[in-house]
């Protein structure tokens, strides 16, 4: 991050999202301390409206959010006969049709799956609580730095809910199905040396180091080339849904492209 956020004119910043881009480096900050960044409809569709923003030359993309808070998860409000102001509150929602139902969840989604797409490399910077929506959005990027006060939790199911916001899937990768259904279930927190040494994040360090140390993250990724980290990226995360001589086959594709791109023969 060679600049700060605060001091690049935003790309986007409205209801409680702010996208900065410097250069190859895109910064997404969820910018509602006062609320601990509790996530709404409209956050969601600012996050979708982010991904419309960025210009062909980011190559990592950065989450982060300001005050103490990653994101305590979803807003309350949303649960209250009156919902939030010009949406349709949950429980109006739960009224309507299934196919109406069905449709304004994948909606939501939407903010939670172009993290993965394999043209960028996305890194979350965790602080604090990060429950719920605020855990499924950590999720949702490649990469996860989290402070030592980190807090995850999974709190839907104790709610009489589900996680739905795309976070099932990476979260059985990343810690597999026992302690997954164990996390979801309990909706126990999960500090910061547990979230290391299970998969659940890249490195944690001390919160007044959090910020250089995703520099430095950053940094690295992106003195690989592009190319390869895309074909890389790819590779990866094909490899669950791949027999093991499948991912041989998709292993000597991708080389093949890559040799060919840097001898300068086309296909």
């Amino acid at each position: 991050m060679a600049s700060s956020d605060q001091d690049l004119v935003p790309v986007l910043d409205k209801d409680g999202v702010r996208l900065t881009v410097d250069d190859a480096i895109a910064t997404v900050t969820l910018t509602n301390p006062a609320k601990r960044n509790a996530q709404s409809p409209a956050l969601w569709r600012a996050l979708t409206e982010a991904v419309r923003q960025l210009p062909g030359s980011v190559r990592v993309v950065v989450l982060r959010a300001e005050g103490k808070s990653f994101s305590a998860g979803l807003d309350r409000q949303a649960f209250t006969p009156d919902g939030f102001d010009g949406e349709p509150s949950f429980v109006d929602l739960a009224r309507g049709a299934d196919a109406e139902l069905d449709a304004t969840i994948a909606e939501y989604q939407e903010a939670f799956t172009w993290w993965r797409r394999s043209d960028i490399v996305s890194v979350a910077a965790v602080q604090g609580h990060a429950i719920g929506a605020g855990f499924q959005l950590a999720l949702a990027c490649d990469l996860r730095v989290v402070a030592d006060d980190v807090q995850f939790a999974m709190r839907e199911t104790s709610l009489g809910l589900v996680p739905d916001l795309t976070g099932t899937h990476p979260l059985v990768g990343l810690v597999g199905y026992a302690r997954a259904l164990e996390i979801c279930v309990t909706g126990r927190f999960v500090a910061a040396e547990e979230a290391v040494n299970t998969g659940l994040a890249n490195v944690a360090v001390p919160a007044g180091q959090l910020d250089d140390t995703v520099r430095d993250l950053t940094a690295a990724v992106l003195a690989a080339p592009r190319d390869a980290v895309v074909e890389t990226k790819a590779l990866l995360r094909g490899a669950q849904d791949r027999t093991y001589e499948e991912q041989r086959a998709a292993e000597r594709q991708s080389q093949a492209r890559r040799l060919r791109d840097l001898a300068g023969v086309g296909d």
